[in-house]
């Protein structure tokens, strides 16, 4: 039976080898690239929407049902405790005993596939974040959704691409589509969906690509509407124009938010290091969850995503978001519901950080937006309560959580496009500038990098919208390792380099101890004038041999290595690894490789 149904698999693996031959075939016979990538926005773009709307579904029925019981027992909020922790650990499960691979945290997975491997992303991607997000953010770990529906839309993307085995370009592209479809579905925003494939993914926007990503889009909100009708997340449509004379209030805002989102990344980053010395990985998901438990216990409002909170604050709702029997005799000083507010923003930073160091998986967006809502929110009452303005609490909260995107992100048209698409209108729109472009600019002044490519960055990837740092990135140094030269010991002597130098075709000669460690070099021009003094024939290779100025590390970036060509003026460059010796890197090498890549990524 067995071998029945190992035969079975291998003649349907067969058959659709040849199945997906012939189509490529037919394909390139009748189709260009580009109707062809305009061809696959369909597909890509529904099964974006459908992943995007099934971990919406999965999360949101798991944390319903959890809200249903709360109503039916007093006691449930006690369970707060212990909830976020039941699902990490079904997450932990999961990922170690189902899934058996690394699921990573979705969106700095996708850059680095962009940036470092061609587009390549793994087929269990297309799947395995949508069973743990909903896991961990269904049971009240305090991440969001988008996170992973963006990053399985982009390997969606990246797997049809591999499958259909497109260059990576196209694969790029695909990435770019299902990245833009997922978003786009998730909050019925075709536009924002485009953006922040431009902002976030793209290398290289052209029309080639972009009106594939729209059309994606455009399919992934359909099957959104299908299935979820015209669900709108934030309930709230913002009528009455901008108010130009709160122009000044609106800059406060926007330095504020802006130290807010380094607030929270600097939170992140810490408790992710701190916890990542932790080497037992079940002590380290105690800890955690044990600290989660108890900052959710106390505020309430961080479970989960936070959506029901992010509506209160747009709808200035400030008991639905202080509720907590502790909090009850403080209800009526407004000052202590602001230090309340102030207190729930601050534990939001290591709420997040605290689910992803517990082994949960999920996405730094919608903290994002609760942050956004929360702040601009709390900056509207103490101006009120202070006596020197009168604002509008629900515009500042809605304008706030544009400048959390902005600031967290890098990404400010994601931030403003995003209200705009979702309260019906632009009328904030000069609002959304002011606060997006401050936000950014003061997050900028503590971090280079957005919370997406910071972590990617720390591993000596970085990810950049310069086309030439780009295809650098993409580029590894170990393909240009040149190994066809000759080398010798460091205890032989000249007379047996002479001999090396006469059996060899190049001019430098390494010199490598038995534990292949790279003692320095001896280049041919240095030795030309001395080739028939025998009388030196005697001397050991260590009293002639140079150590170079320049040495290239095998895990070092290519935007280094490029950079040390440039200082050195040198033809090639030694490369070691922990000291040992690997061969050299040529500029000529260098230099075909990158017109290669940038031939293979540039659009049409």
């Amino acid at each position: 039976m067995i071998f029945y149904f190992c035969d079975m698999r291998l003649r349907l693996r067969t058959r659709a080898k040849i199945l997906f031959k012939s189509l490529n075939k037919w394909r390139l016979a009748h189709l260009s690239d580009r109707q062809f990538m305009i061809l696959l926005a369909v597909p890509t773009g529904f099964l974006a929407g459908v992943a995007a709307v099934l971990i919406k579904f999965f999360a949101h029925s798991i944390r319903d049902l959890f809200f249903y019981i709360r109503t039916l027992d007093s006691y449930f909020d006690l369970l707060f405790f212990i909830l976020p922790a039941i699902g990490i650990l079904l997450t932990i499960i999961v990922i170690r005993y189902v899934i058996r691979r690394e699921v990573g945290h979705g969106i700095p997975g996708l850059l680095y596939a962009l940036s470092r491997n061609k587009g390549i992303v793994k087929p269990y991607t297309t799947f395995s974040s949508i069973i743990t997000s909903a896991l961990t953010v269904g049971f009240g770990g305090s991440v969001g959704l988008e996170g992973p529906s963006v990053s399985t839309g982009g390997a969606i993307g990246s797997n049809i691409g591999q499958l259909l085995k497109l260059n990576q370009k196209q694969i790029n592209v695909l990435i770019g589509m299902g990245g833009a479809s997922a978003l786009a579905a998730i909050f019925q925003a075709p536009i924002t969906g485009v953006i922040f494939a431009m902002e976030v993914f793209m290398i290289d926007i052209s029309m080639t690509a972009l009106i594939p990503i729209i059309i994606s889009a455009f399919c992934a909100i359909l099957t959104s509407y299908y299935f979820l009708g015209r669900a709108v997340e934030y309930e709230i449509t913002i009528a009455e124009s901008f108010i130009p004379s709160n122009s000044l209030y609106y800059v406060g805002l926007g330095l504020v938010v802006g130290l807010v989102s380094a607030y929270f990344m600097k939170v992140y980053f810490t408790v992710g290091k701190r916890f990542g010395k932790i080497e037992n990985p079940w002590r380290r998901f105690i800890i955690a969850a044990l600290c989660l438990g108890a900052l959710i216990f106390v505020f309430p409002s961080l479970y989960g995503e936070g959506y029901e909170t992010i509506n209160a604050a747009l709808n200035g709702n400030i008991n639905d978001i202080s509720r907590h029997a502790m909090f009850e005799p403080f209800a009526d000083n407004i000052w202590i519901v602001i230090l309340i507010f102030v207190c729930i923003i601050l534990a939001k930073a290591f709420a997040t950080s605290l689910t992803f160091a517990a082994g949960g998986v999920g996405g730094t967006f919608a903290p994002a937006l609760f942050l956004g809502a929360m702040t601009g929110m709390v900056y509207a009452l103490v101006i009120n309560n202070l006596g020197i303005g009168d604002l509008d609490v629900s515009k500042f909260a809605l304008v706030g959580m544009s400048g959390l995107i902005a600031g967290m992100l890098h990404a400010p048209l994601t931030g403003i496009f995003l209200i705009a698409e979702i309260t019906n209108g632009y009328s904030l729109m000069v609002p959304l500038m002011i606060v997006s472009a401050l936000s950014l600019a003061i997050n900028r002044m503590f971090f280079r990098e957005s919370i997406y490519t910071q972590s990617i960055a720390e591993k000596g990837v970085k990810v950049s919208f310069n086309k030439d740092e780009t295809i650098l990135n993409m580029m590894t140094s170990s393909n240009l390792i040149e190994t066809n030269f000759s080398t010798i010991r460091p205890e032989q002597t000249f007379g047996d380099l002479v001999k090396v130098i006469a059996s060899s075709s190049r001019n430098i000669f390494p010199v490598v101890a038995e534990n292949g460690e790279f003692r320095g070099h001896i280049l041919f021009d240095d030795v030309r004038k001395f080739m028939f003094d025998t009388s030196l024939y005697d001397t050991s290779v260590e009293k002639i041999m140079v150590y170079p100025e320049y040495i290239i590390n095998y895990d070092e970036s290519m935007e280094s290595i490029v950079q040390k060509f440039e200082e050195s003026h040198k033809y090639n460059i030694v490369i070691v690894d922990n000291g040992k010796y690997l061969g050299y890197i040529s500029r000529a090498n260098v230099f075909t490789a990158y017109q290669a890549t940038l031939k293979e990524i540039s659009a049409e």
